[in-house]
C-alpha cells in the first residue's frame, strides 16, 4: 500500500510538467531571471500562444507563479524543490 498518496500525485504532476523540453527550458530560464511572456518567447523562439500554454501547465503544477506589474505579468519559479532539482541537472 502506498502511503501519502496525494503527495505522490502532486510530485508526479510536477515531474510530468517538467518532462517537456520546452517547459524545462522555460523553468531553467525563469530560475536564472524572472521575466514576462515576451522575453520568454524571444529566448526560446516559440509563438506567444505556445509559451502561454506551457506557462499555464507549469502554473497548474505549482511550479511557477505570475505577478502583475502594471500591464505585464512577471513569471518566476516559486518551488524551491524544483529549483534544486533543475540545478542538480544543469549546474556543473
Amino acid at each position: 500500500m502506498i502511503d501519502n498518496q496525494p503527495k505522490y500525485e502532486e510530485v508526479s504532476e510536477k515531474l510530468k510538467a517538467l518532462a517537456h523540453p520546452q517547459r524545462l527550458c522555460i523553468v531553467k530560464g525563469l530560475i536564472d531571471n524572472k521575466c514576462n511572456v515576451s522575453k520568454i518567447q524571444e529566448c526560446i523562439k516559440l509563438p506567444q500562444s505556445t509559451v502561454s500554454q506551457h506557462l499555464a501547465k507549469l502554473k497548474t503544477a505549482g511550479i511557477v507563479v505570475g505577478k502583475r506589474s502594471g500591464t505585464e505579468i512577471c513569471y518566476q519559479v516559486n518551488d524551491e524543490k524544483v529549483k534544486m532539482f533543475i540545478k542538480m541537472f544543469f549546474d556543473e
